[in-house]
C-alpha cells in the first residue's frame, strides 16, 4: 500500500481490502467491475480519499484492484464514472428563443408538405433557394486564383473596401475631405453595436436614442446592451397602413437634447413603408430645430429596395447636405447576397480631418477587445466588384434583378387576393417596398396561418416577399383570405 492510502486507511480505521483466500475462487477482474452507476463501499472510500487528499498527490494503481483508483493523475482531478458533474451555472434560466431564428426552427420541424418559410430576411431565388450573385461568383474566384495570404486585417478593416462602401452610400466625393471616420464592421450589427458602444462612451450611458415603432427587432437589443435607453417615435400608421409623418415629427420634437435619432436608410424593416423625398426634407427640417440631435441611419438594403443605389443613397445624401451630425452603418448582407461573410461599415461624419482621425482612434481602442480585427474573405469581395468597372455594372444588374423579382411578386400577391374576393384592401401590398411586406394581421391570424397552413410569418404580421414564389403565392393568397375573411 502506498504512503497516502496508509495514511488514509489510518486515519479513518478502514481496514484494507483483503484480496481473496487461496481456497476462494479466482473472479476475473471484468466480471467484479461494479456498475458505473452502482455506488459501491470501495467506490466511497475512493471518493472520500480524493477529497481528503492534499492536492497533487497520487495513488499507486497497486493499492487498490478498484478501476476507479487505476490512475496516476492528481487525484482531485479524477471523477468517478457515473457520477454526474457538479456545475456553477445551477442558477442559470433558460432564454427565449429568438423570434426569427426560432420560426425557422418550427418550420424545419414542420411535416406539411406545403409548407412555406416567409420568416427569415434572406433573398431567395424564383425556385425558393438561396442565390449567389455572379458578380460575387466572379470576384471569389479571381481572388482565390491570384493566391492572396490569410493574415490579419489592420483593426480598421480593409482600407480599399472602406473606401468603397463610404463612396457607394455618400457619393464619389465623400473622402476627399478627410472628414470622414470609417471602419469596417461585423456587417449591420456589429456596426450597430460599435456605434452604440461609442455614443455610451462619448455621449454617456443612458443617452436616450430613439428608433421607430416598429424596428428591426434586434436593434433594441444591440443598443440596449451598449448601455443607451431605447427609447420610440411614432411611425407606422395602422389605421392608414402607412407612415404616420405627423407622429414622427411631433415625437422628433419632443426629444430632449442630445438624442439620438436612428433612421432606415431605406426598405424599412419590417414596414417596407419609406417616407417620400419631400417628407425626408420635412424630418431633416425637425431633426435642424433640435440642440445636439444626433443622427443614425442604418443602411442594409442600399440598391436591394428600389433597384437603384443612387435612389437608395437620396434621404442620406441629404441629410449628408444639410450638415446634419451623422453616422452611418452599411451592410452588404443584402445587396450583395454575402449573409455568412458579416460585410459591413461604419462612417461617421466629422467637422475636419483633424476631427476624424480623433474619432477613428476611439472606434479602434472600442473594436480591439471587441473582436480585434474584421474577417478579410467578404470584404476583398465587395471590394473587388466596386473597384472593377465590368463587374460594378454587373452588380447593378443582378441587383436590380433581385429587387424586380420581389415587386413582381408583391404585384402577384395583392393581384390574387383580390381576385379571392377578399373584403380588405392590399394596396399596401405594392405601396410598399424592399424585402419586407407589413400585411396587417393580427397575430391571432398568424398563428392560424402558422397552425392550419403551414405558413410561416413573424407574429407582427411581417412577410418576407423574398420567400414568395411563383409556385406558392396562389397558396400564401388563398390561406390568407381564409383567416382574414
Amino acid at each position: 500500500m502506498c504512503s497516502p492510502c496508509r495514511s488514509f486507511v489510518k486515519a479513518t480505521d478502514a481496514p484494507p481490502r483483503a484480496g481473496p483466500s487461496s481456497s476462494e475462487p479466482r473472479v476475473r477482474r471484468s466480471d467484479r467491475r461494479p456498475p458505473a452507476t452502482t455506488i459501491t463501499p470501495l467506490l466511497a472510500m475512493t471518493l472520500a480519499l480524493a477529497r481528503a487528499m492534499p492536492s497533487g498527490a497520487r495513488v499507486s494503481a497497486r493499492c487498490w484492484s478498484g478501476p476507479m483508483l487505476h490512475s496516476t493523475r492528481p487525484a482531485a482531478s479524477r471523477i468517478a464514472m457515473g457520477a454526474r458533474p457538479l456545475s456553477s451555472w445551477t442558477d442559470v434560466p433558460m432564454g427565449p428563443a429568438d423570434p426569427i431564428l426560432g420560426l425557422t426552427q418550427e418550420f424545419n420541424a414542420d411535416k406539411n408538405p406545403k409548407k412555406v418559410s416567409l420568416g427569415v430576411g434572406a433573398y431567395r431565388d424564383g425556385a425558393g433557394k438561396p442565390f449567389v450573385l455572379d458578380c460575387v461568383r466572379a470576384a471569389e474566384a479571381d481572388i482565390v486564383s491570384s493566391k492572396m495570404n490569410k493574415e490579419y486585417l489592420g483593426i480598421v478593416g480593409l482600407p480599399e473596401f472602406i473606401g468603397h462602401s463610404v463612396k457607394l452610400m455618400l457619393g464619389p466625393d465623400a473622402m476627399s475631405g478627410g472628414n470622414v471616420a470609417a471602419v469596417q464592421t461585423l456587417s449591420g450589427t456589429g456596426g450597430c453595436r460599435l456605434v452604440g458602444e461609442f455614443y455610451s462612451r462619448f455621449l454617456g450611458k443612458d443617452t436616450p436614442i430613439y428608433m421607430p415603432n416598429p424596428t428591426w427587432a434586434n436593434h433594441k437589443n444591440i443598443f440596449r446592451d451598449a448601455g443607451l435607453s431605447v427609447q420610440s417615435y411614432r411611425y407606422w400608421d395602422p389605421k392608414s397602413l402607412g407612415l404616420d409623418l405627423e407622429g414622427m415629427l411631433a415625437d422628433i420634437k419632443a426629444m430632449p437634447a442630445k438624442s439620438v435619432l436612428l433612421l432606415h436608410a431605406c426598405a424599412h424593416n419590417p414596414t417596407g413603408v419609406d417616407p417620400t423625398m419631400d417628407q425626408w426634407k420635412q424630418i431633416s427640417d425637425a431633426v435642424a430645430a433640435k440642440e445636439d440631435c444626433y443622427v443614425f441611419f442604418d443602411a442594409a438594403y442600399q440598391g436591394f429596395a428600389s433597384g437603384d443605389p443612387e435612389r437608395d443613397a437620396g434621404a442620406v445624401r441629404l441629410f449628408l447636405e444639410r450638415g446634419h451630425k451623422m453616422a452611418l452603418c452599411q451592410s452588404f448582407a443584402k445587396n450583395f447576397g454575402l449573409y455568412g461573410e458579416r460585410v459591413g461599415c461604419l462612417s461617421m461624419i466629422c467637422a475636419d480631418a483633424d476631427e476624424a482621425k480623433r474619432v477613428e482612434s476611439q472606434l479602434k481602442i472600442l473594436i480591439r477587445p471587441m473582436y480585434s480585427n474584421p474577417p478579410v474573405h467578404g470584404a476583398r469581395i465587395v471590394s473587388k466588384v466596386l473597384g472593377d468597372e465590368a463587374l460594378t455594372k454587373q452588380w447593378r444588374g443582378e441587383c436590380k434583378g433581385m429587387a424586380d423579382r420581389i415587386i413582381s411578386m408583391r404585384t402577384a400577391l395583392r393581384s390574387k387576393l383580390e381576385g379571392l374576393g377578399s373584403k380588405h384592401s392590399w394596396q399596401h401590398v405594392t405601396d410598399q417596398i424592399g424585402m419586407f411586406c407589413y400585411s396587417g394581421l393580427t397575430e391571432e391570424q398568424v398563428l392560424k396561418l402558422r397552425s392550419e397552413y403551414a405558413i410561416y410569418i413573424t407574429n407582427d404580421g411581417r412577410i418576407s416577399m423574398a420567400g414568395v414564389t411563383e409556385s406558392n403565392v396562389d397558396y400564401l393568397a388563398e390561406s390568407m383570405v381564409k383567416v382574414t375573411g
